[in-house]
């Protein structure tokens, strides 16, 4: 039984406290007459900020977001879920994918599976994450600038593989999930790649003071680099707009926001869609479920599956730390 599955959660009903409700989008909105391309502008827009690690993506996100008025929304961590369900602290590891970012920088190689369970989970995360930033743009005509999406996750993967990580076996599994969930999202507008070379990201990297990023290796972080230029960006230019800066350019904000407003948006399946398909795109990513299970598949995994006793364990620890809170 493999390991990925969100728990649903049970919602009582309460004393009425205010008149203010939270309601969802509906076929009954629809019915009514609620459309989105009334509230889309030329900045609603989804757009990734990409580039290895420590590369400065995150600052330019954010500084570009404030720049011309969006969201930002920072990468996902491995917590990702408690945040979307309202939790006041992380869940231990067990609840959140039973992987560990700190334990894939020191012990990548670890026989328990731990690299691989982490790259299917923070991909789930990423599918999470991107759709809350387009439902966030469908529900207000907001743009969204997210560091990373699941279009490029894949980087990851690739060098986990060449350093052998994870085994084949792992990619083939990867691939078959990615093909079945990815093809349900629209890209992003507009890719923005930070590039900095593996070397001056290892030296950053040394001096963030976390004992976990000391010792990373250059041909992992060489590996994520080649895997950006040789397979992610020449794929997603077919269908998004791409913009490229070194480091020192990517500090330039004025610039960058004046070649977002030079760009036509002329390419892509975005310009196919109409108030019929963002209907049917807004039910679905407000859908968290059916976002989370799009990686299920009845595959055996040594590396991401537990036996039923394990998992009816994991479940029933789970409901009684919901409860206890």
């Amino acid at each position: 039984m493999q390991i990925f599955y969100l728990v649903t959660q049970t919602k009582c009903a309460g004393i009425h406290t205010s008149s203010v409700r939270s309601l969802r989008y509906g076929w009954w909105a629809y019915a009514l007459g609620e459309r989105t391309t009334p509230r889309l502008t030329k900045t609603s827009k989804i757009i990734s900020v990409e580039g290895n690690l420590a590369s400065g993506k995150g600052a330019l996100a954010q500084k570009l977001a404030d720049k011309l008025g969006m969201l930002y929304m920072p990468e996902p961590d491995t917590f990702y879920l408690d945040k979307m369900t309202g939790e006041k602290e992380p869940l231990p590891v067990d609840y959140n994918g039973i992987c560990s970012l700190e334990k894939f920088y020191t012990d990548p190689k670890a026989a328990d599976g731990n690299s691989y369970r982490l790259q299917v989970w923070m991909y789930t995360m990423r599918l999470l994450h991107y759709s809350d930033a387009i439902e966030h743009m469908l529900s207000t005509g907001q743009g969204v600038i997210l560091e990373r999406s699941p279009f490029s996750d894949m980087v990851f993967l690739e060098a986990m593989f060449k350093q052998g990580y994870i085994r084949k076996e792992c990619v083939q599994h990867y691939y078959e999930i990615k093909d079945i969930s990815i093809c349900e999202f629209l890209p992003p507008h507009l890719v923005i790649y930070v590039d900095q070379p593996a070397d001056e990201v290892q030296k950053k990297l040394k001096q963030s003071g976390k004992a976990y990023l000391q010792n990373v290796p250059l041909a992992y972080l060489k590996s994520i680099e080649d895997s950006y230029k040789k397979s992610f960006l020449p794929q997603i230019r077919e269908t998004s707009e791409l913009l490229a800066y070194n480091t020192v350019q990517a500090q330039d904000i004025e610039k960058v926001a004046e070649d977002f407003e030079y760009l036509k948006f002329d390419k892509g399946p975005w310009l196919e869609q109409d108030d019929v398909s963002y209907h049917h795109m807004r039910m679905f990513v407000e859908d968290k479920h059916h976002v989370g299970t799009l990686t299920h598949i009845p595959k055996f995994l040594p590396e991401i599956t537990i036996g039923a006793h394990e998992y009816d364990e994991k479940y029933y620890s789970y409901k009684s730390v919901r409860w206890d809170r």
